[in-house]
């Protein structure tokens, strides 16, 4: 049986020139980029290469690039660390309801703490509102934390309008890039970014590794203490073969591969939708290129997963870093859909290497099994 794996806004298939990239960094180049010797210095000159790659990526200096363990990692260092050097002078976050969990998670920790957190609501299609950003920013306000593109319905949001309003009320802005990087042009200067978020597994490079962007000059605390690797913001022996193929896969990092996977998504759409009563959740035209959200009336969306796993077809309802909890999305219950809306859902997210005959079988088989369980349903 044929296997169709459209979860990629989970984690990605590890490209070949990545994989190969990262090789000699297992069993040949296996130094410690802390250590002084041959080894040694082969690693670090890997290390920086890798960082000069990434930072020329989003128009950074390289000096700017804090590698960490991925998207999670990355976020609670922005948050936490920003908190801990702004507290007690000023104690409030500004994030939004549709945030990655990690973001949310983060933030409702900061709040037993030490920390007042805003909560933004977003519209149907779930954008913030910017005017009310600016409302919400107050003289104790430190931290604007806005997702860029949705893990869940693929919203972008408009972060260089966002990052402007921040810079005017004079405080910091952080945005999760994870699932808009290579996909939507990124230029930290231009977009008054002071602190992004990035990772590797999702744009076909490995798990384990991912970025922080520091913008020159912030004050920030270190989450992990230790030996003072990576100029003393992060401790711990560098990730030296994740990190290069983390810089490799954004190397190849293709526009036309971009343009291809929006043509894919919007022929998707344009022919389930056309099923009855299959709603689009999300932005139709500012969405991320390999993201497609439904809510599919009359269908369990778990039950319909499994009904297509069957099939071979592996999709998701919602965030694969919540899935185990059995929670209902937030990002769509800030939208405004009901709970039987949530529990319709369904997000298919397609990459480089789907092609336009596994998505026509994986129409033919939606349309099938949406059927059968409407029937059932009555």
């Amino acid at each position: 049986m044929k296997q169709i794996y459209l979860d990629n806004a989970a984690t990605t298939k590890v490209d070949d020139a990545v994989l190969k990239e990262m090789i000699p960094y297992f069993n040949e180049k296996y130094g410690n980029a802390s250590s002084v010797h041959i080894f040694g210095q082969q690693a670090k000159e890997a290390l920086e290469k890798s960082r000069k790659i990434i930072a020329k990526a989003i128009n950074a200096k390289t000096s700017e690039i804090v590698f960490t363990s991925g998207g999670t990692e990355s976020n609670n260092f922005a948050i936490t660390g920003l908190t801990y050097a702004n507290y007690p002078a000023k104690n409030h976050i500004i994030t939004t309801k549709i945030d990655h969990d990690c973001v949310m998670n983060t933030c409702r920790y900061l709040e037993k703490h030490v920390a007042k957190v805003t909560y933004l609501d977003v519209d149907s299609e779930g954008f913030i509102d910017v005017k009310e950003l600016e409302k919400a920013i107050n003289d104790k306000t430190f931290l604007v934390s806005v997702i860029h593109g949705n893990n869940e319905i693929g919203t972008i949001q408009n972060i260089e309008e966002i990052g402007k309003t921040c810079r005017k009320k004079g405080v910091l802005f952080h945005t999760d890039a994870c699932q808009s990087f290579t996909k939507v042009p990124i230029d930290v200067k231009k977009m008054n970014i002071d602190l992004m978020t990035l990772n590797a597994h999702k744009i076909h490079g490995p798990k384990g590794v991912g970025a922080l962007y520091i913008k020159e000059g912030i004050s920030i605390d270190p989450l992990l203490h230790g030996g003072g690797h990576e100029r003393g913001f992060r401790s711990g022996t560098e990730n030296v073969s994740g990190i290069v193929g983390f810089a490799k896969a954004v190397e190849i990092a293709d526009n036309k591969n971009v343009k291809k996977m929006e043509e894919l998504r919007d022929y998707f759409i344009s022919k389930a939708t056309k099923i009855e009563k299959v709603k689009l959740n999300g932005s139709a035209k500012n969405r991320l290129c390999n993201n497609i959200n439904l809510c599919i009336e009359g269908v369990e969306g778990e039950a319909l997963g499994g009904y297509l796993e069957n099939e071979g077809i592996y999709t998701s309802t919602g965030s694969a870093c919540s899935s185990h909890t059995g929670a209902k999305s937030h990002v769509l219950k800030a939208i405004g859909k009901s709970d039987k809306e949530i529990a319709s859902g369904i997000r298919i997210s397609i990459s480089k290497y789907t092609t336009k005959e596994e998505l026509d079988f994986v129409l033919e088989q939606l349309e099938k099994i949406v059927k059968k369980l409407r029937k059932w349903s009555f």
